[in-house]
């Protein structure tokens, strides 16, 4: 088991932005000053009251960073095919048939929410390597890395440094510039839906203050821009989480955890039961988890849907079929993808009726007449689920 954390990287991260800096207009107006420790009890019996679970109509597929991440070291071209977390890589997501897009935004130092995955960008300068801090740097400076929307402009160099510590060129087959969250709203298929991670650094303590500074600024450009687009926000940042639910009432809210898969100081993040607290504790709408902490735990599956909680996985095991299979059967509501193409093929040919015999059919009582429903009904052998069950516990162990 992987530990990632140590008390002596932990930093304080405050700010002394203004709490009321940007006026949301979805809760009630108290609620959005409400959140020192004294109010909590209201908050809580607030979201409580005000939570609606959230029923996931079909086995969702969702791009991850679009039409995949990037693994730059891969030996797999399509693991190096576009750009993540782009405008392009989201649009060539949304040729295929998925329901989500997942992106990570965070917000710079002028107050703007950007899309990008790293904690740092990295670049260089006259042969010296150097990073730098998102969230420390004005937009300007941001888009000014990697491929430039203006003809003749040359971007600086962007670089990036795996998990090893190694600094690798970020080629990709199609490149594509960095971009704003107000530009994927304006520029993506609308009917696509954003899975909006919001991120921060697993080794920094933030503040409520900058915590709510970072919430507003991102909840400011989704009130003025979603419209009737579908939006989910998730966080691996429990805190995070708790203070977007309190903060607007219109869309459902994950926690994002590894499933006990990694440790981390923050003990809300070390298993799905920590998750599932505080999901219930929080009013939150479901957990969104690293899928090798389901099938090492799938019993924690009834505790969540028994909490009326929905559950989404992420990770390398669902650009496998089989493992996106084995997630259908057991009621798991959608998946987080890489192979957006390959998954998505998979999906349908899981889920679609192969013929009529396949097929259930349900009577309704409608007024006066009966209306005829068809409904998928798959079945499948002994010795299908038999290969399923034996091979899940070997991909888990890879």
């Amino acid at each position: 088991m992987k530990v990632d954390w140590c008390a002596a990287q932990l930093v304080s991260y405050s700010c002394s932005y203004p709490v009321g800096s940007f006026q949301l207009e979805e809760p009630p107006a108290e609620i959005c000053h409400c959140l020192d420790h004294d109010c909590w009890g209201t908050v809580s019996e607030w979201v409580e009251l005000n939570r609606v679970p959230y029923k996931i109509p079909k086995f969702l597929v969702v791009g991850h960073r679009g039409n995949g991440m990037n693994l730059l070291t891969s030996g797999d071209q399509r693991m190096k095919a576009i750009k993540e977390n782009s405008i392009m890589s989201f649009n060539s997501a949304a040729k295929f048939p998925i329901d989500f897009i997942e992106f990570d935004v965070q917000v710079t130092k002028d107050g703007c929410p950007v899309i990008f995955h790293d904690d740092f960008i990295v670049s260089e300068d006259n042969g010296v390597i150097f990073e730098k801090r998102v969230t420390e740097l004005c937009l300007s400076e941001f888009l000014c890395y990697g491929p430039q929307n203006e003809a003749g402009k040359i971007g600086k160099p962007l670089l990036r440094k795996t998990k090893n510590g190694r600094i690798v060129n970020w080629n990709v087959e199609k490149d594509d510039s960095l971009c704003t969250l107000k530009d994927a709203f304006q520029q993506v298929e609308p009917s696509l839906g954003f899975n909006i991670e919001l991120k921060f650094d697993d080794h920094i303590v933030y503040q409520e203050d900058y915590l709510i500074h970072v919430l507003q600024a991102i909840l400011k450009v989704v009130l003025e821009y979603a419209h009737d687009r579908p939006i989910i926000f998730s966080s691996f940042q429990p805190d995070a989480v708790l203070l977007v639910r309190k903060l607007q009432n219109t869309y459902p809210v994950f926690f994002l955890t590894n499933g006990g898969t990694e440790i981390f100081y923050d003990v809300r993040r070390n298993s799905l039961e920590e998750a599932v607290k505080v999901c219930v504790g929080g009013g939150l709408h479901g957990i969104v988890s690293e899928v090798k902490g389901v099938f090492r735990n799938p019993g924690a599956l009834t505790k969540i849907k028994d909490a009326q909680l929905s559950l989404l996985t992420y990770g390398k095991l669902n650009n496998v079929a089989e493992a996106v299979y084995m997630q259908y059967l057991m009621g798991i509501d959608g998946v987080i993808v890489d192979l957006v193409k390959e998954i998505t093929d998979a999906v349908y040919d899981m889920i679609k009726p192969s013929k009529v015999d396949d097929l259930e059919e349900v009577t309704l009582a409608e007024g006066n007449r009966e209306v005829v429903e068809v409904k998928s009904n798959p079945h499948f052998s002994q010795k299908e689920l038999s290969f399923l069950l034996k091979l899940i516990p070997q991909l888990i162990q890879e």
